[in-house]
């Protein structure tokens, strides 16, 4: 591996570089989402909506204390905000969580696209020394030419690996950051649902009591 990294000439340092700030980006959101998904806890989040759906918000606050579900989180901050404006609390803590949940993300989508720019660069440097040294030792020292080929080579396939190995769980964290803005959106939308209703009830009674 050294020997190839060697022939692979100066440009794979930087795609070394790639690859470490790379892997040191997946493994992190591995261990991010590993930990998101344990402290999700589905049956909280059903307990607090049936709370709301009665206007129990100090039990809600009981339920709640201590927990690091990111849905439960959005929810809370909509019902802090209740007498205001519960949607818009609600969005913006959402927006706070997904900004958290795509943390990184930038930098992995660059590698991605650096990696096979940074191949072809010393695909291009390989060629170029190729043909001069074909000028200079001519046709009768072909190994001394394709050394420069093979540099070409060995660079382009280091950035397509890169790439390659980069775009996978790019797009797995994609892809549960999508599911866990449809889960806000969801849950969110049923609370807001649910306290619409039960300020409706309110009215209706007071209403009653009036008349």
């Amino acid at each position: 591996m050294l020997v190839i990294f060697q022939k692979g000439g100066p440009v794979m340092y930087p795609l070394l570089a790639c690859s470490i700030i790379a892997l040191t980006v997946i493994i992190e959101r591995f261990l991010f989402w590993a930990r998101e998904d344990v402290r999700r806890n589905q049956k909280l989040v059903d307990e607090v909506l049936d709370l709301c759906r009665t206007g129990q918000w100090d039990k809600v606050r009981e339920k709640v204390a201590g927990s690091k579900d990111y849905v439960i989180r959005v929810l809370v901050s909509g019902i802090l905000h209740r007498e205001f404006s519960m949607a818009k609390a609600m969005e913006a803590a959402a927006s706070d969580e997904i900004k958290r949940m795509r943390k990184f993300m930038g930098v992995l989508d660059t590698m991605i696209t650096v990696a096979p720019l940074l191949g072809i660069f010393g695909t291009v440097i390989g060629i170029i020394s190729s043909f001069e040294l074909l000028g200079s030792a001519g046709i009768q020292h072909p190994q001394e030419v394709t050394a420069g080929i093979a540099q070409a080579l060995i660079t382009t396939a280091a950035g397509l690996a890169i790439a390659i190995l980069s775009v996978l769980p790019y797009n797995y964290f994609n892809s549960k950051v999508e599911d866990a803005a449809l889960s806000i959106e969801k849950y969110a939308t049923s609370l807001e649902i649910v306290y619409e209703k039960l300020q409706g009830n309110q009215c209706t009674q007071e209403t009653r009591n009036e008349s």
